[in-house]
């Protein structure tokens, strides 16, 4: 009896352990399934096609270790794949939710939305920061949450010591000092010099056909001249006010397909209310 009763408990602690280790596939299979679902209801019921690029702070495997996500060239081959396959006459919906990335796999998604023959759509339901605010650049519409942002692009320039500097301080460093200024500090001045005319250069390219040349020429040096902080969040009024093709436009299934992606948990106070029905809120209580 002594020996079935320790088959049945090692077998029981086996039967646990391999569920341990497949619960987080099984709960990601199922959330992916969700999403898939969700995506193709908008898609009929909006008729475009729907194309995500939503980074949250994940959470991978049974340890819970976070990983937070960045525009990468993963992710500019996945959606130059899915535009590539959209057919020329269907309307593209980019939903994005990311704090920015590499400029070039940004500037590859934005070149290539903005190549798309038919209607481009980016929407921001929270942020889309630095990268983000570059593809969103290329869209025909952007169309924000009320309490949404996008920031600035001005280039961040790598140092040796692995701190990104803002292109437009150092340049003013430089204007400073002058010949005072060391080898390093000239160094990164001139790659800062060549990154913002690059960066001002693909916005004018973005947006040809939406705004006139000198409006292009304006928006571009705003956004990447230093006039805020990498990080300064540009509110719907301020995106308007800059002249940017901005409506407040939000689908419903959006809310909805964010709650698909949910933020790891981290060891701190959470945010908790009881969940009520999501309204349309009337626009003078805004």
């Amino acid at each position: 009896m002594q020996g079935v009763g320790f088959d049945i408990g090692s077998f029981l602690f086996w039967l646990l352990l391999l569920m341990l280790f497949l619960s987080p596939t099984l709960q990601y299979k199922s959330l992916k399934a969700a999403r898939l679902r969700l995506i193709k209801h908008m898609e009929q019921k909006y008729n475009f096609r729907v194309i995500t690029m939503i980074h949250r702070q994940e959470r991978i495997g049974i340890f819970g270790i976070p990983v937070y996500r960045f525009i990468d060239i993963e992710d500019s081959e996945e959606i130059l794949r899915a535009i590539r396959t959209t057919p020329p006459n269907k309307p593209i919906a980019l939903i994005l939710h990311t704090p920015g990335g590499l400029i070039l796999a940004a500037t590859q998604i934005a070149l290539a939305l903005k190549r798309h023959p038919a209607k481009k759509i980016v929407i921001v339901p929270h942020y889309a920061m630095s990268g983000g605010t570059l593809i969103a650049l290329a869209a025909d519409e952007i169309w924000m949450d009320r309490s949404a942002v996008l920031g600035p692009v001005d280039p961040q320039i790598a140092t040796q010591q692995g701190i990104h500097l803002p292109a437009p301080s150092i340049l003013k460093v430089v204007k400073e000092k002058g010949k005072e200024a060391s080898d390093q500090t000239l160094i990164l001045a001139d790659v800062a010099e060549k990154a913002l005319k690059e960066v001002q250069e693909i916005i004018k390219k973005l947006l040809e056909g939406k705004v006139p040349p000198e409006k292009a020429e304006e928006i571009a040096k705003t956004l990447t001249e230093g006039q805020w902080t990498h990080d300064y969040p540009l509110t719907f009024d301020k995106v308007k006010e800059l002249g940017l093709p901005v409506k407040e436009n939000i689908p419903p299934e959006v809310y909805s397909l964010m709650d698909l992606y949910p933020q790891a948990h981290q060891q701190r106070p959470g945010i908790e209310y009881l969940p009520y029905p999501r309204y349309p809120v009337p626009r003078g209580e805004r």
